[in-house]
């Protein structure tokens, strides 16, 4: 059976396009969850992501169960801290945050998450996750106590990437954040997956299709949309299959 990864590294190779929904269990009510899907098994959405900064109402449990009950795609964890894992996923990005020097998200969240995941029939993928900025202060800046790279330092923005390729990462993920202002640039895309050799994934601030287009242009391998598709699900009728 071929893994999500796999499936990623394919897609990579034959220059197909992959788009993930991202939601937040805290923003999306239980009895919503079976209308919202059907809009996206109507849209090119090909992956799930669920997670957030924090899990105050601690809903992943049943949003997660209650997403696998109404669609048959992909299903990972993006978790904000280790007590938002949950077997009901299919599998979990296991996140580095690159870009900060707060150890607590670049290893002891890890580690603090290793006894859920040793016996875990969840796919696990290494994941080093780097927060750019967007233009506003973002819930992962709050909650981590770093700072987003500015998108004028691309040198920075290059090598961190390759400092996570070079460590062992499978994926690396540009940031902007939730309800960022501005999206990750197109020029820092290409130029992180010009020299990357790992699939590149790029989210936030991305509102509409010419946006998604200039990401996918400029190299970025899966594009997560989140706050688009919570403020306006009519989006997703732009984006359909």
């Amino acid at each position: 059976m071929q893994t999500m990864y796999k499936h990623i590294i394919q897609a990579k190779k034959d220059n197909q396009k992959l788009l993930a929904v991202l939601i937040d269990p805290d923003k999306i009510e239980i009895d919503h969850i079976p209308d919202f899907f059907k809009k996206v098994h109507a849209a090119i959405i090909t992956h799930v992501f669920v997670g957030g900064s924090t899990d105050a109402e601690k809903k992943m449990e049943i949003v997660v169960q209650t997403i696998k009950q109404h669609t048959h795609l992909p299903v990972l964890i993006f978790p904000g801290s280790h007590e938002q894992i949950t077997e009901a996923a299919d599998g979990i990005l296991f996140l580095s945050l690159l870009s900060g020097r707060n150890p607590k998200y670049l290893i002891e969240q890890q580690v603090q998450s290793v006894e859920k995941l040793m016996d875990t029939s969840l796919e696990i993928i290494p994941t080093g996750y780097i927060l750019i900025d967007g233009g506003v202060e973002t819930a992962v800046q709050r909650v981590s106590e770093t700072k987003p790279i500015s998108q004028d330092k691309s040198e920075e923005i290059l090598y961190t990437a390759l400092a996570g390729q070079f460590s062992g990462k499978q994926l690396v993920y540009l940031e902007a954040g939730s309800g960022a202002k501005k999206a990750v640039k197109p020029e820092i895309i290409q130029k992180v997956s010009s020299k990357l050799q790992i699939p590149l994934i790029v989210g936030g601030g991305i509102r509409s299709k010419s946006q998604l287009n200039a990401a996918y242009n400029a190299g970025a391998d899966l594009v997560v949309i989140g706050t688009a598709f919570e403020e306006n699900e009519a989006f997703l009728l732009e984006l359909k299959c």
